[in-house]
């Protein structure tokens, strides 16, 4: 068990951003090196943080090694050197705020801000409108974004979702017109589920979550079985469940999900056992539990905080212990500070088979390592030779066919790769699912095309206009 703090301590929310980090008085106590860097990556990778997460989480001690630190706050590594050396100059040459603007901007586009196929090949195109704020790759669930949803009580530093923070419009995936949720699944009578994620969900007062959730619950559609809500506020921000001004409404909107016959999950992004210890997480726990939803917890394996398997083992035998229920291990994804969080392939599996070894078969509910890819959800099953070849075992468990679920295929064995595009067929040229790709695909490669078209012309036509204008 993990050491809890037993008293239930009550905060008032108060989040810090690179705007008020001078008001983080334990920050005073670090070196000014560290603070700078802090300052120089936050204009890159979002930062936001909270008191009950400095208080109750960060062991300042241990800092900068802490993990929940290193979670939170950004740190020079994060960023390739490259990147970092030419914001350090250009603030050191005093550059204008409108010019390190417009280099972090040529910055974030080369951190791959939306993958996965996410932009291109998730929102679905319905009546000739693409669908943005849905996202359905995955023929049984819809993803939904609302519009007031995308932010978070404070941001994780690994986020593959960062993108969504840094004021891009052209990055941003929203939903304003729930509307149009209700009648695209009423029109796909094959989901089955709504995961709503974000940002975290649970950052929208009652009223504006009710705003989303009564219309589906009023459409009483058949083929819906369940709801999910993916949030992070259950370690960051547990009052939420506690005592938030709004708490017993989110509560009822919980319990009106509940008594429509829909299943609800809370599904919470726990990292490490040190977001468990807090009496504040216990109650906000028991809470949920008591109202008969279920919570399941996945986190990415992340070097230089959880990449040994005894986290894994305290982490998933405490989340037993509360009611919890494992369900996912995920390679970190292809974005924004990858490079400082990545694990190898090989070096994930070996991490996970040693941590679930040691837990007892309630904890054996969790599915990894796990890589979300373009192509679906892929599990890396094993090691082992075929013939007198060393290959890596990987397996389906969504994909953008359903046929390939399950099915397991072969890669030849790579200790240094860390992402599935690293990865060669170990026996063809190509792998067996590449030949039926191009279908479940070219409806958005032609969207795409009809975009790329339609830019094209605008621009022309705003040339055209500032031609005139000049020569007027």
């Amino acid at each position: 068990m993990i050491e809890a703090k037993n008293e239930l301590r009550y905060f008032k929310y108060k989040s810090y951003t690179r705007k008020n980090l001078e008001e983080i008085g334990e920050l005073k106590n670090l070196p000014e090196k560290l603070i700078e860097d802090i300052k120089l990556v936050s204009l890159v990778l979002p930062f936001r943080t909270n008191n009950y997460v400095l208080e109750e989480l960060i062991n300042w001690k241990k800092v900068p090694n802490d993990p929940i630190f290193k979670v939170n706050f950004p740190n020079k590594e994060m960023l390739k050197e490259k990147h970092y050396n030419i914001l350090r100059k250009s603030i050191e040459s005093g550059f204008s705020d409108l010019q390190i603007s417009n280099i972090v901007s040529k910055i974030h586009h080369q951190l791959n801000p939306h993958p996965g196929g996410q932009i291109d090949y998730n929102i679905p195109i319905h009546k000739g409108e693409k669908l943005n704020g849905i996202q359905h790759k995955y023929r049984e669930t819809v993803l939904v974004f609302p519009n007031e949803g995308q932010f978070c009580h404070a941001f994780c530093t690994y986020c593959f979702r960062w993108a969504q923070f840094v004021g891009h419009k052209d990055f941003r995936i929203a939903l304003s017109e729930p509307e149009k949720l209700v009648e695209y699944i009423q029109e796909n009578e094959e989901v089955q589920d709504i995961l709503f994620t974000g940002g975290d969900p649970m950052i929208m007062k009652a009223t504006k979550l009710s705003k989303y959730i009564k219309p589906i619950l009023e459409a009483k559609i058949s083929h819906l079985n369940s709801i999910r809500i993916g949030t992070k506020a259950l370690s960051y921000w547990p009052y939420r469940f506690i005592s938030d001004s709004d708490t017993e409404e989110i509560f009822q909107i919980f319990e009106e999900i509940v008594d429509s016959n829909l299943h609800l999950t809370i599904v919470a992004n726990l990292n490490h056992p040190n977001e468990l210890k807090t009496e504040a997480f216990r109650k906000a726990t028991n809470k949920i539990h008591e109202k008969g939803i279920v919570i399941r917890s996945q986190s990415p394996l992340l070097r230089n905080i959880n990449d040994n398997a005894n986290d894994w083992v305290k982490l998933w035998k405490e989340q037993v212990n509360f009611g919890i229920v494992p369900y996912y291990m995920f390679i970190v994804r292809n974005t924004g500070a990858k490079k400082y969080f990545e694990v190898p392939l090989v070096e994930a599996l070996r991490i996970f088979k040693r941590a679930y070894r040691k837990i007892s078969g309630l904890g054996r509910t969790v599915k990894g390592p796990v890589m979300s890819t373009t192509l679906g959800k892929v599990k890396v099953v094993g090691i082992t030779n075929i013939g007198n070849k060393r290959v890596i075992v990987l397996q389906f468990i969504q994909g953008r066919n359903p046929n390939w679920v399950g099915r397991p295929f072969f890669v030849k064995y790579n200790n240094k790769a860390t992402w599935f595009d690293e990865l060669e067929p170990a026996f063809n040229e190509r792998f067996w699912f590449e030949y039926d790709l191009s279908e479940f695909l070219a409806p958005y490669s032609r969207q795409i095309v009809q975009d790329i078209t339609e830019i094209k012309h605008k621009s022309e036509e705003i040339k055209s206009e500032v031609k005139g204008s000049v020569e007027t």
